[in-house]
C-alpha cells in the first residue's frame, strides 16, 4: 500500500521515478482505508531532502501511510523557503488536538548546543510531552533520539573527541525476542553522523530503556522504552548512499578539515563513489517499526 503525501510535494516525483508507491492526497479520500496517520518532525536543516529519504523508507510496506510534515514555530528555517513551510508544513499548534498513530522526531545539526539552549527546546519539550498521550508510538532519529532519552529518561549526551562519521557495523544486543529486530542480521551497517554520543551503560542500567543494539566503534545504535513507546535510533539509517559523501565535501569546501567517514569510501578513497550497504536494514527497520508498534498497537478510532 502506498504513503499519501500532498500532490505538489517536490518529494512524489523522486520517488514516483524510483517506483515508490505513493498516492497523492486527491486519490487517497476515494479509497475507504483507514490509514495509518505518521507525523514526522523535520528539525534538518535540508528539510526536503530529510522529507524525501523518510518517505522513500515508510512507502515500503503493506500499509497506507498519511503523512503530515511538522516544522518548529519558534525556530526560523534559513535553508527551507518559506513558501515550502507554508505550503506542506504545520505547526504544534495546529495538530496539537489531534491523536496520530506514530511520530518520527529527525536528528538536527544542535549537537554542540546544550539542550535548554537549542532555541526550539521548549516547543520540542512541550512535543516530546505530548506524544506520551497523543502517539501510539515515537521514533527517535540522531539528536533527536539524543533529546528523547535527555528529557524522558534524564540520559544526557556527552561530546566526543573526534566526530563519529562513516558506516559502522553493528550487533543485536538483547538476548529476548524482540519485534523490532526480528529479521535482522546478527551483523548489519548503518551511516552515523554527530559530534556526541550516550554512555551504553547508562543506558544498560536504566530500569525503563532497554538496549537493542549497539556498534563496538559507533556505541549505542538502538534502544527502547520498556513500554515500547519510544524507539530511540542514534544513527541516520534514513540517510542516501551520497549524503555523507555530501556532508564531507561541504565541511572541506568551509576549510574545516572534515574527518573522512570510516568504512565509507571503497580503500578509503573518497574519489571514489560509495556502495550503500544499509539499504536492506533501513527498509526492515521502518517496516518492523511500522507494523508492530504502531499498526499492530493503535487503536482504530482514537477516543
Amino acid at each position: 500500500m502506498p504513503i499519501n503525501i500532498p500532490r505538489d510535494l517536490p518529494a512524489k516525483e523522486i520517488l514516483e521515478k524510483e517506483r515508490i508507491f505513493i498516492m497523492d492526497d486527491v486519490r487517497a479520500v476515494n479509497q475507504e482505508i483507514r490509514p495509518l496517520n505518521i507525523v514526522i518532525l523535520n528539525l534538518m536543516p535540508e528539510k526536503e531532502k530529510a522529507e524525501t529519504q523518510l518517505l522513500r523508507l515508510l512507502g515500503n510496506s503493506p500499509l497506507q501511510v498519511h503523512i503530515t510534515l511538522l516544522y518548529t514555530a519558534s525556530h526560523k528555517a534559513k535553508t527551507t523557503s518559506k513558501n515550502h513551510l507554508d505550503q506542506f508544513y504545520k505547526t504544534f499548534e495546529q495538530i496539537k488536538e489531534r491523536k496520530y498513530d506514530g511520530m518520527i522526531i529527525t536528528g538536527a545539526p544542535v549537537e554542540h548546543i546544550p539542550f535548554e539552549e537549542v532555541n526550539y527546546w521548549k516547543e520540542l519539550q512541550e512535543i516530546m510531552d505530548w506524544c506520551k498521550t497523543n502517539v501510539t508510538s515515537t521514533l527517535h532519529i540522531c539528536w533527536g533520539a539524543q533529546a528523547g532519552l535527555y528529557h524522558h529518561f534524564g540520559i544526557d549526551k556527552r561530546p566526543l573527541s573526534d566526530k563519529c562519521t562513516g558506516v559502522f557495523t553493528h550487533v543485536v544486543s538483547s538476548e529476548e525476542p524482540i519485534k523490532l529486530l526480528r529479521g535482522f542480521d546478527d551483523v548489519f551497517y548503518s551511516p552515523h553522523s554527530r559530534h556526541t554520543d550516550v554512555d551504553m551503560n547508562e543506558v544498560k542500567n536504566h530500569p525503563d530503556l532497554e538496549l537493542l543494539s549497539y556498534s563496538e566503534e559507533a556505541g549505542v545504535y538502538m534502544a527502547m522504552s520498556k513500554d515500547e513507546k519510544f524507539v530511540f535510533v542514534t544513527g541516520h539509517p534514513e540517510y542516501d548512499v551520497q549524503t555523507l559523501q555530501e556532508e564531507f565535501l561541504r565541511d572541506t569546501e568551509k576549510g574545516l578539515e572534515p574527518k573522512l567517514p570510516e568504512h565509507y569510501f571503497p580503500n578509503n578513497d573518497p574519489d571514489k563513489n560509495p556502495l550503500k550497504t544499509w539499504r536492506s536494514h533501513a527498509n526492515l527497520l521502518f517496516m518492523n517499526w511500522l507494523n508492530y508498534y504502531v499498526y499492530q498497537e493503535t487503536p482504530y478510532l482514537w477516543e
